[in-house]
């Protein structure tokens, strides 16, 4: 059921090295939230209403999502026991359950990490402005499963990402490319609203004389 790790300091708020005080781990507690206590209340009864014996029900994957998220963080689920190397102090990390539509903590974990990632790695230090296209209910249903038409529809919003971009840079070439990240809002998922949120860099890069360069959106 568990896992054997060793720490440093952060779990028993020694003080470190440069004379800092560490913080203290405290592991969280979901099964006390009122979210947590609704969902283990009321799960079944909301799956058996929303059973359609006709095939038009909940999809699968928002079952799974609701009952994985009653397992996050509880330790009976599973654990990894870490060890302070310094102070000898034990104590419990219980798994997450790595959702995308539910646990809060799970989806604040995930924006956080990609956040990060995206400004350290991915990004030059260039302005970054976001794009959202939401769809009308109507549409929403032909995306569900349908990752053609989700491409076809996101190919569709970059081009038009890409030629206002180019129309208010000065000076940009016709074939002047964009730069951006493409996610997609999971949080209103469970009632298919689904939203492209794109994260543009804020100018135009195109070729000259083989060396990238950028033009800035005016």
């Amino acid at each position: 059921m568990g896992a054997i790790s060793t720490v440093g300091k952060a779990s028993c708020g020694a003080t470190a090295r440069d004379g800092r005080k560490t913080g203290i781990y405290r592991r969280r507690r979901p099964a006390e939230t009122l979210l947590y206590r609704v969902v283990q209340e009321h799960l079944e009864t909301f799956l058996s209403l929303a059973d359609d014996p006709t095939g038009n029900g909940l999809p699968g994957y928002v079952e799974q999502e609701f009952r994985k998220y009653l397992q996050c963080g509880i330790l009976m689920h599973g654990f990894a026991r870490a060890r302070c190397a310094e102070c000898g102090h034990d104590f419990l990390v219980a798994f997450s359950c790595k959702g995308r539509g539910v646990c809060p903590s799970c989806n604040a974990r995930r924006m956080a990490e990609t956040a990060a990632h995206l400004v350290d790695h991915v990004f030059p230090p260039l302005p970054v402005r976001q794009w959202v296209l939401s769809l009308p209910k109507r549409l929403r249903y032909f995306l569900r499963n349908d990752r053609r038409t989700v491409t076809s529809v996101l190919t569709i919003f970059l081009r038009v990402v890409e030629q206002v971009l180019r129309e208010r840079s000065a000076g940009a070439a016709p074939k002047a490319r964009l730069g951006a990240f493409t996610g997609f809002s999971s949080v209103s998922a469970i009632r298919m609203e689904r939203s492209f949120r794109r994260s543009v860099l804020n100018v135009c890069f195109w070729p000259l004389c083989g060396v990238p360069h950028n033009g800035h959106y005016e």
